[in-house]
């Protein structure tokens, strides 16, 4: 431990980090630089300043990154269709590589030899805070308390506190029975009632959105400019990226859009059930799903979704900083080029509905759909031909008498 003697931090001013913060001085006798990141989570992350500085901490970094993770982050994601295990928007997991960036690029600028979190040893995070590190940065040392320390309870940590003099923010309400991450794109729970499968979620767990029951009897329109495959304008107003994901998490949450609750398999081996509030990012996924199928060509758009799922696992797992999502990032970017043009949608209890899909470069041909007399434009006798020659290999091998089952 003597080689260390000064650690970056993932700091949020709560409980476990501050926590982690005193332990990392006494274990390490180390220097702890802080970092906070606001990625848009909804609280205050000024405290944590004052926090920090209360426990000796003198270089303490508080970073707005909202519209780098938006922009560098959750748009190239969307650019895929990315979705984890058919339903998971993959909230939280795109949060890590930002952070993990972060990081490094704090230890880099203040000589920094270590970086910690406060990821516990169960979990995806440490997988992804780690991974992105090593990636950028070999010869880091990584410093995860959970897989060092007892203080294996929230009992603990409190007592732990308490002994130390830690100041640690007490509300006069109940506190929520949940761990709970939010961002921009997302907030998520996990723990309480929701380690029981069977048992349904409850109604006043939820932050954002209204229950479905409960939205507006009367549906909203919205129209969404779409530029490269990236929203840049809704109901033609420029909007920046985390513009757009706050309004649609604002519009979307008023109309009980985006509740999730699944079982989802976990990279380290354990299945982990999370219930998630993932508003603007359904209402994105939706209208860009819609403007990709005018404007893309067929193998193209079904070679992404073949793709989308090792894209989504990439993600899930960790692996944002590795050549082969870089790779796969290369090709989704090209086939965005012209991806453009307007959707519109209506946000109606809980459902995104498709009513609209207009632009410049769309490959719809309505002389060639027509089920009215196209003039000429598709000569319905070549589907014969194409026919016979698609079922060649089919019947010669009922000629031989083979059956498939």
């Amino acid at each position: 431990m003597a080689d260390v003697k000064k650690v970056v931090l993932a700091y949020s001013g709560g409980l476990d980090t501050s926590v982690i913060l005193k332990w990392l001085q006494d274990t390490y006798n180390c220097e702890v630089v802080t970092f906070t990141a606001d990625l848009g989570q909804g609280e205050e992350v000024e405290p944590a300043r004052a926090k920090a500085k209360a426990m000796g901490v003198e270089e303490i970094y508080i970073d707005d990154l909202r519209e780098e993770f938006v922009r560098d982050f959750v748009f190239p994601m969307f650019r895929a269709n990315t979705v984890y295990e058919g339903e998971y928007l993959l909230g939280t997991s795109i949060a890590r590589p930002l952070i993990a960036k972060r990081l490094i690029e704090i230890a880099n600028e203040t000589g920094a030899d270590a970086i910690s979190h406060g990821a516990t040893g169960k979990g995806n995070d440490q997988v992804r805070f780690e991974l992105g590190a090593y990636a950028l940065k070999p010869g880091v040392k990584v410093i995860a308390p959970w897989r060092e320390w007892d203080l294996l309870s929230r009992e603990k940590l409190m007592d732990y506190a308490a002994t130390h003099e830690i100041p640690i923010e007490r509300h006069g309400k109940k506190k929520s029975p949940y761990s709970m991450d939010a961002n921009l794109l997302h907030i998520s729970y996990e723990g309480g009632v929701l380690e029981d499968t069977w048992t349904e979620h409850e109604e006043d767990m939820w932050r954002w959105t209204k229950s479905p029951e409960a939205a507006p009897d009367t549906p909203t329109y919205i129209e969404l400019t779409y530029r490269k495959g990236d929203i840049v304008a809704i109901d033609g107003k420029d909007m920046t990226p985390a513009e757009v994901l706050t309004y649609l998490n604002k519009i979307g949450g008023e109309n009980g859009i985006g509740r999730l609750d699944i079982v989802e398999n976990r990279y380290v081996g354990m299945k982990s059930r999370g219930c998630y509030e993932t508003p603007g990012g359904t209402i994105m996924l939706k209208g860009h799903r819609a403007i990709e199928s005018i404007t893309l060509d067929r193998e193209v758009a079904h070679l992404k979704d073949e793709l989308m799922p090792k894209y989504a696992s990439l993600i899930y797992n960790g692996y944002w900083w590795s050549p082969e999502r870089s790779m796969l990032q290369q090709m989704i970017d090209a086939s965005q080029v012209n991806v453009n043009g307007v959707v519109r949608l209506k946000l109606y209890k809980g459902n995104v509905i498709v009513t609209g899909r207009k632009s410049d470069d769309s490959l719809f041909d309505a002389n060639i759909a027509t089920f009215e007399d196209d003039a000429g434009a598709y000569d319905q006798a070549d589907a014969g031909g194409f026919i016979k020659l698609n079922a060649l290999r089919m019947r010669i091998a009922a000629n031989k008498g083979r059956t498939q089952f």
